[in-house]
Parts: C-alpha cells; structure tokens; sequence
C-alpha cells in the first residue's frame, strides 16, 4: 500500500469512527406519521375498530385497546373488547377479543394497566346486564394482548351506577379509577384502588363534576391532572375537555386555565371528537401526552366501527396549564425504542 493510500484509508476509518454513535443512536428512534383524517388499518388491510379506550406502551410494543363496534349502534349486546399491538404507530397486528367469556351484556370503555408488584395486567372495563344498570368490571392477564379471565364483574365503588371511567397508575405503585355515577347526574370523582389494582378502597376525592362524561386522568411533573366535559354519548359535534389539577391524586382539584382546551370562544368544540384517553408514550425529546379522541359519526360509510380517532399532543405551559387544541390533519412523533 503506497503512502498517498494508506493516508486516505486512515481518513476513511477516522470519518466511519467518527460518525458510529449516530449510527447507533438512528436505530433508537424513528419517526411515526400520524394522520387524524384516513382509516388506520391492520396488516390485514381491516379499518382499526377499537373505541372509547386507551393506548399504552408495554415491552417494546404499543397496544390499543377500545370496544368494537362493527356495523350496530353501539347499544346492543355484539360490543366487543378489542386489542391491536404494533411497533411503531403505524402498522398495527389484530391481536383479537380481549375479555374470556363476558356474560351477555352492553359493554364500552376498557383501560388497561400493569400492577409491578403481581405482574398482571388489569383491565377496568364499564358494562350494563341492562341498560343503564351501570357496573364495573375488573379483568386480568399475563399478556398485554390478553385473554383477560374475569376477577369480579361487579366491583364494589362508592358512588351508585358506575358509568364511564378511566384508569391510571402512579409513580408509586398506587392505582386509581375515575369514574361517573349515573345515578348522581354523571357526578365524575377518583377512587383509590387496592394494591393488587382488583378492588377498590372506597377512598373518593368527592364529586368533580357534574352531567360529565368521558373522563381521564394522569400526571406529569407532579402534578395530577382530571379532564373531562359535558355528556355527549356517541355525539357528532363533540365534546370539550376542561382541565382540573392537584398536587394529590384524591385532591382537592381546581379549575386551570384555560379551563376548557377543546371549546372555543362560542362556545364550540374545536375538534369535533369525544375524549377518550391521554396516552403517554417515550420520545426522543421527552415524555408526549397524547390525547385522544373519538369522532362519532365521523366515517364516509357511516359504519360505527370505521369512526375515524383523533389523535393530539398535548402542549404545556411552564406553570402546567395546557394549551387550547387545534385542528390538525397530520402530524409527526419521534419515538423511542
């Protein structure tokens, strides 16, 4: 090898050296596209018919888990459990019926989460032996993707006529359901779950709200956040989502403004869904609290089951209010395996 090309095989080397760590730190993330205005499909071509649930990263994959609507009304008996899981946002495998053996019945919002000290996945779900003879159910798993066996489909809460609900567990272990009682007007208040997440303490916060639907709860940077807004069961227009914080997760909670971020000066939703779920979800830049949404009566085909989900992330302020949403198409998230 002469010198002139022994110099340039050393250049060469330095460069290949030199760029190694961007070549390692591109296969930690990439890039998902996320589109609020066409169908998201499974491998198998299907329309993604899993509503009013949630989204959770578990291991190195993403499951979403809703009820399956299909071509009813959402209120008969054919509502089924539904879980999908992918890698990246994008193409999703149908992981199939998530509940072993329901009882006949009218089912709607399952939310699933993972107890660290049992090593099960628990999922909270709402149904009705009749119509509007609310309970709750509680489910669990070894696998995210299910089957859940039933533990108990009537579990006992403070409030009468349990509705819809969400689930959230803390930093610290500690498990809670938010929920309405039907019987009290949609009263919305937060309970505390026992620690293996199957039963409630009956320790409540006390009543949030009122004629409320659709509610969620998470927390970030300490601070505990409870969003919901008026009913709107399977409404075209919408519904808003005003914002309540605290510093603990039983309360006391107060309005933060802007209190409602999806209604604008009239009054109006502004994007045209009904809340759904704030998804937390590892990116290169951070934490992303992704809120969720459903868009009923949304599909060209008018199929319950193709209802488009609008997908938003959330932005802060430096005092933890959040700002108004906005209508956007299509949009871009860095994830990180």
């Amino acid at each position: 090898m002469s010198p002139r090309t022994r110099n340039a095989a050393v250049v060469l080397v330095t460069v290949l050296l030199s760029l190694m760590p961007a070549w390692l730190n591109a296969g930690d993330s990439h890039v998902a596209r996320v589109s609020n205005v066409t169908a998201r499909r499974d491998t198998g071509g299907g329309v993604l018919d899993a509503h009013d649930g949630c989204l959770h990263k578990f291991g190195d994959r993403y499951y979403l888990y809703g009820t399956a609507y299909g071509k009813t009304d959402g209120f008969g008996t054919a509502n089924r459990y539904r879980c999908y899981s992918s890698p990246d946002l994008m193409a999703w495998k149908l992981e199939g019926d998530l509940l072993e053996n329901p009882p006949v019945g009218v089912y709607y919002r399952p939310y699933v989460v993972y107890n660290a000290q049992t090593r099960k996945y628990v999922l909270w779900y709402n149904w009705y032996p009749t119509l509007w003879n609310g309970q709750l159910g509680v489910a669990v798993s070894d696998a995210p993707q299910g089957p859940f066996v039933i533990h108990n489909a009537n579990v006992r809460v403070s409030q009468p006529s349990p509705g819809d609900l969400g689930l959230f567990a803390d930093t610290d272990g500690a498990g809670y359901v938010i929920y309405t009682s039907i019987a009290k007007n949609h009263a919305i208040s937060i309970e505390k779950l026992s620690e293996d997440y199957l039963a409630s303490t009956q320790e409540n916060s006390g009543v949030l709200g009122t004629n409320c639907e659709a509610p969620v709860l998470f927390k970030r940077q300490g601070i505990y956040y409870a969003l919901f807004d008026n009913c709107c069961c399977f409404c075209p227009q919408g519904s808003g989502v005003r914002i309540y914080t605290a510093s603990k997760p039983l309360g006391p909670y107060t309005g933060k403004e802007p209190l409602n971020i999806n209604r604008d000066a009239k009054g109006v939703p502004i994007i045209r869904a009904q809340q759904t779920h704030v998804a937390q979800i590892p990116t290169a830049s951070g934490m992303a609290y992704i809120w969720m949404g459903d868009r009923w009566q949304s599909t060209p085909d008018k199929i319950k089951g193709h209802d488009f989900q609008y997908w938003a992330r959330l932005e802060f302020t430096q005092d933890g209010g959040i700002i108004p949403m906005k209508q956007v198409d299509d949009w871009q998230i860095e994830l990180t395996k």
